[in-house]
């Protein structure tokens, strides 16, 4: 019978060895009346976990530099932090998401940096100080594909040696991985998480040619 662990308090959920909080949680509710995200920052999205899945399979090395883009509440980020002892920044346009991350960093013991910045801005030398590069659930306007095919080159001319982005199949991603295909060595992938419960999406792997 598999070993049975309870949660310290209500509406906190484990999934791939990192603790969350559900949008019921006394601290979420508490910063949603302090903190609006206007960009879909106000949960936890499905695609974190097919990222959490893909990189257990296909793990980072230990004490990696890495960088979350569009993180959001930041679960990617804490993952990375927690699994691996990454040194993680999370990047997101919208500065009201970085105290829900905050919180969940302290809740998993890990310290994450935050930058508030959109796609476009991030040069050529910020992106390459990071080895690796992931996003979960970013490329959701058909604008965004234009921004991430022209970060992954200012990435990659950086130094990064992967990027990482998992969707659940949104038809900019899928142009995304179309375009990223005859630049880069690009593998698409079908996928599926089972924690919290079973999730089904793409992963996006692109590294230097």
């Amino acid at each position: 019978m598999p070993k049975l662990e309870r949660m310290p308090e209500d509406h906190i959920y484990q999934a791939y060895g990192i603790y969350l909080l559900q949008n019921q949680h006394r601290f979420i509710r508490r910063l949603k009346k302090l903190y609006e995200p206007s960009v879909h920052g106000h949960k936890t999205w499905g695609s974190s976990f097919l990222l959490m899945d893909y990189l257990r399979d296909e793990p980072i090395k230990k004490k990696s530099t890495v960088m979350e883009l569009g993180s959001g509440w930041g679960p990617g980020a804490v993952y990375c932090a927690a699994k691996f002892k990454a040194d993680v920044t999370a990047v997101d346009m919208d500065k009201d998401v970085f105290p829900f991350l905050d919180v969940l960093a302290a809740l998993n013991d890990v310290e994450v940096k935050t930058k508030k910045a959109k796609f476009s801005e991030l040069s050529s030398k910020q992106l390459g100080a990071n080895k690796v590069i992931v996003g979960s659930d970013i490329c959701f306007w058909d604008s965004l594909a234009d921004d991430l095919l022209r970060l992954m080159k200012r990435a990659f001319n950086g130094g990064v040696e992967r990027i990482i982005i998992t969707d659940p199949g949104r038809p900019p991603f899928y142009e995304l991985c179309d375009r990223a295909a005859k630049k880069y060595d690009a593998e698409l992938t079908e996928w599926y998480a089972t924690e919290p419960s079973q999730i089904t999406g793409e992963v996006l792997e692109v590294r230097p040619r």
